[in-house]
Parts: structure tokens; sequence; C-alpha cells
């Protein structure tokens, strides 16, 4: 007989996957909530509460590096808040214009315009554009593999 909380549970870590590089998909909160509907379904004994405790506070990790890898990584490349502001709303605007592609360009062709217009030195505003671009890029990966885990830890668990 198939388990059908089980599959929404592995549904929604299959999504979570899915969300950690389509942008606003929800990525770790469906894998978060996949993984503490099955720990229901079990009666809360599956998984474990270590395991448990480990998958919450990766997901959490996962979900911070996500909303402010890009802020955190244009701020220390030296742009200033209302810049990483611009860009996150340039990046998000540009996602329905050209994709996941347009948040990155968006990101670091705004962080570099608006330090360029402050400062007007192309090298320091190069240098926080990189860092934004690859701030945004690598909480994209750490979400990644942090839901990959989650959804293979899940259909562990299950099947086991």
């Amino acid at each position: 007989m198939v388990d059908v909380v089980a599959l929404v549970a592995v549904g929604l870590a299959v999504l979570g996957v899915v969300g950690s590089v389509v942008p606003l998909v929800p990525g770790t909160l469906s894998s978060l909530v996949g993984i503490y509907l099955y720990w229901w379904r079990s009666g809360y004994a599956e998984p474990g509460p270590v395991l448990l405790a480990a998958l919450t506070v990766v997901g959490l990790f996962a979900l911070a590096a996500d909303y402010f890898g890009g802020a955190m990584s244009a701020r220390a490349g030296g742009a200033s808040t209302v810049t990483t502001l611009l860009a996150a709303v340039v990046g998000i605007a540009l996602f329905f214009v050209a994709g996941p592609l347009g948040i990155v360009l968006g990101v670091a062709g705004t962080v570099f315009a608006v330090e360029f217009y402050r400062h007007r030195d192309p090298e320091r505003s190069l240098r926080a554009a990189l860092y934004a671009a690859v701030g945004v890029l690598a909480s994209t990966v750490v979400q990644l593999l942090v839901t990959v885990t989650m959804l293979v830890a899940l259909v562990t668990v299950i099947v086991l």
C-alpha cells in the first residue's frame, strides 16, 4: 500500500531541490516541511531527534544563506546597504525578464552602477559587484547541496 503522506513529504523535498535553483520557489522551506510532515506521520519517531535537529539547523543555515548571501557578499565587497537593497529589487525584477541569469546580472550590474555613481572608482565598484555575484551564486550552491542532502536523508529514513 502506498503511503500518501510519505509521497507528499518526498514531493515537498523534491520541490525543495527545484526551489533551490529556481528563484521564488521555496526551496529549503519546502524540504523542511516535507521532513516535518513525515516526522509527524511517523508519530514523531522518524527521523530521530538528532537527525531532525541536524537537518533543521542545516536547513535554517541554508535559508539564511539564500536570503542574505548576496547582500552579505556585496557588503563584504564594500557596497552600501542602499546599494544592496536596490540590487535585490533589480535582481528580482530581472528574474521575470531573464530568469535566474537576470538575478545574477541584475544584482552585479546594479551594485557596480550604484557604487560607481557613489565613488567614481571602477575598481572598487567592480570588486563590490563581483562579491555580490559570487554571493548570489554561492548561496544557490549551498541551498542546492542542503536540499539534496535533505531529500536523500528523507528517502533513506522512509526506505529503511
